[in-house]
């Protein structure tokens, strides 16, 4: 018998005699408290009146103290999730100080008043979320990932800070509130100008077209830190536009663009769904179409209920993605041929998008400009009227999605679906409300805007989107299919996996 000597192919264990590291621990408790003491600060900023300022560099209004409860209750599932799901990483610590650094700076961020404290709070953000997504600096795609995604969040804080710096210029004043004050006064093409940056800032942070690479190219990052990214940092837009909502809406024109691009955004992110071949790949499909809406929603000008809409996919996509190793499946390739539309079921999904509309319009008061009308007066339309289109195809959609896909008896599934459709969006209407009461002190909160060429051509791009979709158009074109799959690739250095891998 001959002895062969056998090599060792794994590593060696750990030494069980090492210390394991107190810091994540430490900084997960941290954030934890800061959860509390934000829930304390949301209770005072309630109970009191005014908004607190500190030598000009913070203040603290509604829309920070709902984002300080939001981004450490985000955190803090994070921080706890990350403490198994990281254990035996080598880097562990630094992983941990990075999460924890993003949020200290978010929360620095939203209470900036101060415009060189915004930028700086903004770049810090970017830098430290780039820095997670190259978390494997031994791993090629990783170092590429962060780098292309450094490349974009630098750029995006460099017209961030041309836009205040004109802002600055054409008002004489250093801190958000008082230039917010002052815009009035100013030249209004400049404004426009500022305002154009601010848009452009905030599309390349949110991953909207034609910015969406870098988040394609960042599954490199370990998934707590993609969860952190998806359900927090590209909220960031949104954030911007908010604070800044009297900027952008001094022209008709830049919010008219930012509804287009937000339109455009929501849709070609559900039709890069369509070619998506992993799971990570499809949820930032996901977060890509609803970052578009949220968009959308600031464009015409319900900057409220895009902050509702932001805490809400929050909540979904931090879900989705802690979860994601738990809907990998091993099937084999198969058919999945959409059945031919049923009468029965039509009328159903017609009639509840119907009363999902109704319901939305009633439960957030966008009923009022269609419904309400004057002396001698007929019914004026503004853009809670494009708003309440899109609900009603997205219930439609829904409502398809749950009578092709559910594996429950019909007869069940047809009475359900008003109930969980109505039961979905009257969460929403009533988280729709409690965000806008905490945020009315916020300069225009609500704006809706009277109703432009910009406006019909997102319906039509939305009802065009649905009939292909539902009547299954898109699949008798293998054109299409290719240039959507063009058009989703990541970086070409940060691909995790070639063919010629496989084939050595």
């Amino acid at each position: 018998m001959v002895e062969h000597e056998q090599s060792t192919i794994v590593g060696s264990l750990p030494n069980e005699t090492t210390e394991p590291s107190r810091i994540p621990a430490a900084l997960t408790w941290t954030v934890w408290l800061l959860w509390v003491l934000a829930i304390g600060a949301l209770a005072a900023y309630q109970l009191t009146d005014g908004t607190p300022e500190l030598a000009g560099l913070v203040a603290i209004d509604g829309l920070t103290v709902v984002m300080w409860v939001t981004v450490t209750f985000f955190s803090g599932i994070v921080h706890s999730y990350s403490r198994r799901y990281m254990a035996g990483d080598r880097d562990i610590e630094r992983f941990y100080l990075c999460i924890f650094g993003f949020t200290l700076v978010v929360m620095t961020l939203v209470a900036a008043n101060h415009v060189v404290l915004f930028v700086g709070a903004w770049l810090a953000m970017g830098l430290i979320m780039a820095e997670l997504i190259g978390h494997v600096r031994n791993w090629t795609q990783a170092r590429e990932a962060a780098s292309l995604a450094r490349n974009y969040f630098v750029t995006s804080s460099l017209i961030l800070g041309a836009s205040l710096a004109l802002l600055f210029t054409l008002t004489g004043e250093a801190t958000i509130s008082a230039q917010i004050a002052a815009v009035d006064g100013a030249s209004t093409t400049l404004v426009g100008v500022a305002a154009v940056g601010l848009v452009v800032a905030a599309i390349i942070q949110s991953a909207l077209f034609p910015f969406h690479t870098w988040l394609l190219s960042s599954m490199t990052a370990p998934t707590p830190a993609s969860a952190l990214m998806h359900a927090g940092f590209v909220n960031a837009g949104a954030i911007l536009l908010t604070r800044f909502a009297p900027v952008v809406s001094v022209e008709l024109a830049v919010m008219s663009i930012i509804v287009i691009v937000g339109a455009i955004s929501a849709l070609f992110g559900q039709a890069m769904l369509l070619v998506q071949t992993d799971v990570k790949g499809e949820l930032g499909s996901s977060t890509m179409a609803q970052m578009g809406f949220m968009i959308m929603q600031c464009g015409l000008g319900f900057f409220a209920a895009a902050i509702a809409h932001l805490i809400l996919h929050g909540f979904y996509k931090a879900y989705l993605f802690l979860s994601a190793g738990a809907t990998v499946e091993h099937e084999s390739p198969s058919s999945h041929r959409r059945p031919e539309p049923e009468l029965i079921g039509v009328t159903i999904s017609l009639l509840t998008a119907i009363g999902g509309g109704a319901l939305f319009m009633f439960l957030t008061g966008k009923a009022d400009p269609l419904f309400l009308v004057g002396e001698a007066a007929a019914p004026s339309l503004d853009s809670a009227f494009i708003l309440t289109i899109v609900v009603v195809l997205t219930t439609l959609t829904a409502a398809r999605d749950i009578i092709h896909r559910s594996s429950i008896p019909t007869a069940v599934r047809y009475a359900a679906i008003p109930g969980i459709v109505l039961v979905a969006i009257t969460g929403y209407g009533l988280a729709f409300n409690a965000v806008s009461t905490i945020v009315a002190g916020v300069p225009m909160a609500f704006a809706a805007t009277e109703l432009t060429i910009a406006h019909y051509i997102v319906v039509a791009l939305f009802l065009g989107g649905y009939l292909v979709t539902e009547l299954g158009w898109y699949r008798r074109s293998g054109r299409l299919y290719v240039w959507l799959l063009n058009r989703t690739q990541p970086g070409a250095d940060t691909v995790l996996t070639t063919r010629t891998e496989y084939t050595k």
